[in-house]
């Protein structure tokens, strides 16, 4: 794979294809749009007159070689691509180029676009074309650096916490309850023969045995249960809000600049 730093140093470097066979030298380089290096033109022929685009996802340095795995024939026979210095491949060009090297299309080429309407998508360009900047790291720039910062972004997200629930289980206790109760008891009465009760009292025999028994009855406790009702319990939820600090590793780039005329260096950002 061919790093970003390394876009600078492709131009005018030889070409070599998979056997060995020199191909050409490098024209003009073009990149994705998140700066990787994707496509370069490679001059070939007597005088370098013709171009042909190779790609260099699976291209590899080797010294002061740029091996592409392809024959020196598949790449010279590939699709003329015109393609101006400073401009993104169109699309139709790009499909055309996957489809002759037997390339997985995928998203780049979107990513590439987008890029070129931010306007960084194309690294397209000779080594030797007049710019206003010079970036001593990778390609040739405008006349600006920039300087960019990390900053937090804070949220929130729902998690699980924990679960309620209820549960009912039984318990036995003893329970002391006062109840009143009532028995018969026996109490001998004893009248006078009076004109009220003389007929009874001579009804009988003059002298005889027997005997006269009567009933008698108790209450007594009855110990019964029965369930009742007495109230119900509900689990309710309810929101609190409450206010957490948090905190986190940001990064930004500071630019250091050497002006004439000036001790030391002065720091932006």
């Amino acid at each position: 794979m061919i790093a970003q730093e390394q876009i600078h140093s492709l131009y005018g470097r030889e070409v070599y294809d998979r056997d060995g066979d020199k191909i050409g030298s490098i024209g003009q380089v073009w990149g994705d749009g998140v700066g990787r290096p994707a496509w370069a033109s490679v001059k070939t022929g007597l005088f370098g007159l013709n171009e042909s685009m190779i790609p260099l996802q699976d291209a590899d340095l080797q010294g002061d070689r740029l091996i592409v795995p392809f024959e020196k024939a598949v790449v010279k026979d590939a699709p003329n691509v015109d393609a101006a210095d400073d401009e993104p491949l169109a699309e139709d060009e790009v499909t055309r180029l996957y489809d002759y090297y037997n390339l997985s299309w995928d998203d780049s080429y979107h990513a590439y676009q987008a890029g070129a309407a931010a306007g960084n998508a194309s690294y397209a360009g000779t080594q030797d074309r007049e710019t206003v900047g010079y970036d001593t790291s990778g390609p040739t720039t405008d006349d600006a650096m920039t300087r960019s910062e990390e900053r937090l972004n804070v949220g929130t997200e729902r998690e699980q916490v924990g679960r309620a629930r209820l549960r009912k289980y039984v318990v036995t206790e003893q329970q002391q309850v006062t109840v009143p109760v009532s028995h018969e008891e026996v109490r001998i009465e004893r009248e006078p023969i009076t004109e009220a009760n003389a007929d009874r009292a001579f009804s009988g025999p003059d002298i005889s045995e027997e005997e006269h028994e009567v009933t008698l009855h108790a209450e007594r406790p009855v110990v019964d249960t029965e369930a009742v009702p007495v109230e119900r319990v509900r689990l309710n939820k309810e929101t609190v809000t409450e206010q957490q600090t948090v905190g986190g590793e940001v990064r930004k780039e500071h630019i250091e600049a050497d002006v004439p005329g000036e001790q030391g260096r002065r720091t932006l950002g």
